[in-house]
């Protein structure tokens, strides 16, 4: 999320680029691109969650389906009721 500059989901060659700079390991374009190629198996120009999550996990696909059952189902949750919560007094505590 922090360096997904255009909040797409996804990091582009320029969100790399900030990336790696910030990182103190500056890479040139050749080799941004051969990153994201690498990550992406060269079927996108931009990497994207399920990507990374590809990546920094490996071959562990049972830890990498347990996240993406995870991100699924946060994704599904409904949304957090709006306004202050209701009043409460100290009977009602627990």
């Amino acid at each position: 999320m922090e360096f997904d500059l255009n909040n797409e989901g996804e990091i582009d060659l320029m969100s790399l680029k900030r990336m790696m700079e910030k990182l103190g390991v500056p890479k040139t374009h050749l080799e941004m691109k051969k990153m994201i190629s690498e990550v992406t198996g060269g079927v996108s120009d931009t990497i994207s969650y399920r990507d990374f999550v590809n990546m920094m996990l490996g071959k562990r696909s049972a830890v990498l389906k347990l996240v993406m059952m995870f991100e699924g189902k946060a994704n599904e949750s409904s949304p957090k009721p709006a306004g202050p919560p209701p009043e409460r007094d100290i009977a009602s505590l627990p």
